[in-house]
């Protein structure tokens, strides 16, 4: 036996797998080994790609550079991108049309002034035609390179797959009152998810048809689709730091994110039956005050005590008199949704005809 046969030298796709074995494994060697990989796409439909901006000019070139990749990758030919222009007032628009040019396959519908991001998800909920709805930034803080792991979740049945930004790159005062919006929103909403409003998701072209988004509901897209009988989840994605300009979001959208909450808690769970939570409320209150004024009758009749100079005594009335109006309303709203219960809109999954 030759010198060369007792000792062959691996070949140079063995030691490129034995560097591939030594190198540590990052997220996306771990998605492609569970089948995330977009060279090996497993869902046949469209992607339509949600892009909502405002002054987003110099980060627009490079997330279409990556959005093209990786979907073109993922659903040859069978995908598009549909930005909306909030009313920018730098030159996103024209960097939309650059971008058009080079390839149709990028759209864009352009608000005259700012309405927020609620009208631009609307708009776009009414104009896209994918069977699945990517939604992301455009500041490039959302990955497009996680498109396939959220292609793949939805594969596993469910409906709508948020993405979780376990490790976020923002200042505290961001972070800090998100995790406590998130927490309560959790526990009001009554699904559970660590992160409402990251901007990355994924829908079933049924979802986005069927949620009604408005004023500043995008926050609760998760919560709206639970309600509305659609299987959610989410899933933790990559987060970026943010490269260019600034965040379009201040301080005051916790407080009018909370005002939110209670809308769409109210309009989602008690506009068919309005009496439940007002009869409930005010049963609440008028029996504080029922309670209230019999301790002191009772007080009074021993004569311990008179009723002439006790603050408490008027709490009571007044509690009583709160509960009364509150009940009067909840069935005043009763009889208004019995008259509309004509026009009551169900969401129907499928239909045998």
């Amino acid at each position: 036996m030759s010198e060369q046969q007792s000792n062959p030298q691996p070949s140079q796709p063995s030691q490129q797998r034995s560097r591939r074995r030594r190198r540590r494994p990052n997220d996306r060697d771990r998605r492609r080994d569970q089948g995330y990989s977009p060279r090996s796409p497993r869902s046949q439909g469209s992607i339509s790609v949600v892009v909502p901006l405002l002054n987003e000019e110099e980060s627009l070139p490079e997330l279409a550079r990556q959005l093209e990749d990786v979907l073109q990758r993922y659903a040859p030919n069978k995908w598009d991108v549909l930005f909306i222009d909030d009313g920018s007032t730098d030159g996103s628009y024209r960097e939309i049309e650059a971008i058009h040019a080079k390839n149709q396959r990028f759209k864009a519908i352009r608000f005259r002034r700012n309405y927020g991001k609620s009208a631009a998800l609307g708009v776009a909920f009414a104009h896209v035609e994918g069977d699945v709805v990517i939604t992301m930034d455009a500041d490039l803080q959302d990955d497009p390179h996680e498109i396939p792991a959220l292609m793949t979740k939805l594969d596993e049945g469910y409906d709508l797959v948020s993405g979780w930004k376990r490790k976020r790159h923002d200042p505290w005062h961001k972070t800090v009152p998100s995790k406590l919006f998130n927490v309560v929103t959790s526990i009001m909403s009554g699904i559970k998810l660590h992160d409402f409003n990251c901007g990355l998701k994924a829908y079933r072209r049924d979802v986005v048809k069927t949620v009604q988004v408005y004023g500043e509901m995008h926050r609760y897209i998760p919560a709206l689709a639970h309600w509305e009988g659609f299987k959610v989840t989410e899933i933790p994605v990559q987060h970026h730091e943010r490269k260019f300009g600034v965040s379009k979001f201040g301080m005051s959208r916790f407080l009018k994110g909370f005002l939110d909450l209670l809308t769409v808690m109210f309009t989602t769970r008690y506009v068919k039956r309005p009496l439940h939570f007002f009869g409930a409320v005010g049963t609440l209150f008028a029996l504080t005050g029922f309670v209230t004024d019999a301790w002191l009758a009772v007080e009074w009749f021993l004569g311990r005590t008179s009723l002439s100079n006790r603050p408490l005594a008027l709490f009571g009335v007044a509690m009583i008199i709160v509960g009364v109006q509150l009940i009067s309303i909840g069935l005043i709203g009763e009889l208004i949704v019995k008259q509309h219960q004509e026009h009551e809109r169900y969401s129907i999954q499928e239909r045998l005809q």
